[in-house]
């Protein structure tokens, strides 16, 4: 059964579930597709978007409005947020552009207040976004990825899968997964051991994923020998630097 307050604006293309509680002052918009289970607070605004089950979503927050991009043409783009997440006070995440077509959240994930989540970004399953952190448009982000407050990450940046951001680090390339970063001009400062110990990784796997890190950026070897050294190792975690980094358009972030 939908338990919708009174004062709530709802379109007439909009979809709602039962199961689904909003508060009141909220405005759902077109193209909206509102899943069982989730709870929307007072006064938010979602539209041009779909919003899985089991979500939470609080105040004041905005999703689906269209992106703060000039090449945009009113072409008609999406939200889509998974399952089981949360969107503290304040958010907000635009639709994508012509260029992807849709903004992505995956599953369980939690933007903290006052985050932003740009046009075109791709956030994985289990992703923190901190309180504050901004990310830009098309940028990528890997299963179960940490940013801390006060973050900025540039346009067209990957983050690979728990990796974690330090609070008030600016990201302008790309952080290998499993690794930390920080700093003004953030740069990496080791491994998320933690992370990785959380994601239940063995120590065995743990210490592959050390030893390619070490070869990567102590060996003074070059990029293209460095990865032939790491493709040696028969790891799936070893394998998923090596082809982040096969594969970055800006770049690596480097010690």
């Amino acid at each position: 059964m939908k338990q919708i307050h009174s004062s709530v604006v709802v379109d007439k293309d909009a979809v709602i579930e039962d199961g689904v509680e909003i508060g009141p002052y909220t405005i759902i918009g077109p193209k909206t597709t509102i899943q069982s289970g989730t709870k929307i607070h007072g006064q938010a605004v979602i539209e041009y978007a779909n919003i899985g089950k089991n979500c939470e979503i609080f105040n004041f927050s905005s999703i689906g409005k269209r992106p703060q991009d000039l090449k945009y043409q009113q072409e008609e783009t999406f939200v889509s947020v998974g399952d089981g997440t949360t969107v503290r006070e304040a958010v907000t995440i635009n639709r994508g552009t012509a260029a992807l077509g849709k903004t992505v959240v995956g599953k369980n994930c939690l933007l903290m207040s006052c985050a932003h989540v740009a046009h075109d970004c791709v956030l994985g399953d289990g992703v923190i976004v901190g309180y504050s952190t901004g990310l830009a448009g098309h940028v990528e982000v890997g299963d179960g990825a940490i940013f801390s407050g006060g973050c900025g990450v540039h346009q067209f940046c990957k983050i690979g899968k728990h990796a974690m951001i330090s609070g008030g680090a600016k990201v302008v390339m790309d952080v290998i997964p499993y690794a930390t970063a920080h700093g003004d001009r953030a740069v990496l400062v080791g491994l998320n051991i933690v992370g990785m110990k959380r994601s239940k990784m063995k120590l065995s796997e743990i210490d592959q994923v050390k030893a390619a890190y070490k070869i990567l950026f102590s060996s003074k070897l070059i990029l293209a020998d460095a990865l032939k050294k790491i493709d040696e190792i028969d790891s799936p975690f070893v394998r998923e630097i090596s082809d982040f980094i096969k594969h970055s358009n800006r770049g690596v972030m480097r010690p």
